[in-house]
């Protein structure tokens, strides 16, 4: 039977090369997202140059409905042998801002709910079969607060934390569950909010999607349960056991703040 991989925000960035790492690794691959033009000449690639089946299944995952639709959609007569919950949203402004809620609410939707009804749904599935492996796409972010992007580090820490608790839950199940902790990457994810280049945070070079997914990808593969992406990050990472979460707070901020 097919093995298949299920890669959430697969249109692009992070979630583009995970799901070409699947099919380079031979599974049969499972693509979701809201743009479904991106989709579909995606999964042609993948067909052409690694001989795989490519399912397209487009869905706005800030709808639970939806969610719960493509794991139904996806899961139907396969067998499911990753999950990379890689789908995210984020807002750079103050959380005071009348106008940024809709933002935060989908970035809610989509970072904690949709990425834990999957993971619920992967995990039970797998956990029937006696393998697989989930792949969080959580963030450096989750390790501190982050004043002008609270919400979006509030639901990285969320997922990190559940992220390593359903790890050991699963414990000698076969399945592995791993958070992969990148910081700021050379995507979208900034552009969409009108943020790019306008922190400290996105001035620095930054590493690529590719660079990033191959780690993230590794580290599942060898069922790690977290894996901070680059010695800055491992830093930044650290740091709050060092300092007072107030300082850590600040200097998070400023990193933050726009400012041009």
């Amino acid at each position: 039977m097919a093995i298949w991989a299920l890669v959430t925000g697969a249109s692009e960035g992070l979630g583009r090369e995970f799901a070409t790492l699947a099919a380079k690794d031979g599974f049969d691959v499972i693509l979701t997202a809201r743009s479904v033009d991106k989709l579909q000449t995606h999964a042609a690639s993948l067909r052409r140059a690694y001989n795989v089946a490519v399912e397209v299944i487009p869905a706005d995952l800030t709808d639970p409905v939806a969610v719960e639709r493509v794991w139904d959609q996806a899961s139907a007569g396969r067998q499911i042998g990753v999950l990379v919950n890689n789908a995210g949203l984020g807002r750079n402004g103050y959380l005071t801002d009348a106008e940024g809620w809709a933002r935060e609410a989908d970035s809610i939707a989509v970072n904690v709910i949709a990425a834990t009804i999957l993971l619920k749904r992967a995990a039970a599935h797998m956990k029937a079969q006696g393998a697989g492996r989930i792949l969080n796409v959580a963030s450096v972010a989750g390790f501190l607060p982050g004043p002008h992007m609270a919400v979006y580090h509030a639901t990285k820490a969320y997922l990190l934390s559940l992220s390593e608790a359903v790890a050991e839950e699963l414990r000698g199940s076969g399945v592995t569950v791993t958070a992969v902790c990148p910081g700021p990457t050379a995507t979208q994810f900034f552009a969409s909010d009108q943020a790019e280049k306008a922190t400290l945070a996105t001035r620095l070079p930054l590493p690529s999607a590719q660079s990033v997914a191959q780690a993230g990808w590794q580290a599942a593969a060898q069922g790690r349960r977290v894996k901070v992406v680059g010695g800055l990050n491992k830093l930044l990472a650290f740091l709050p056991r060092l300092a007072p979460r107030r300082l850590t707070a600040f200097f998070s901020g400023i990193a933050l703040k726009r400012r041009w």
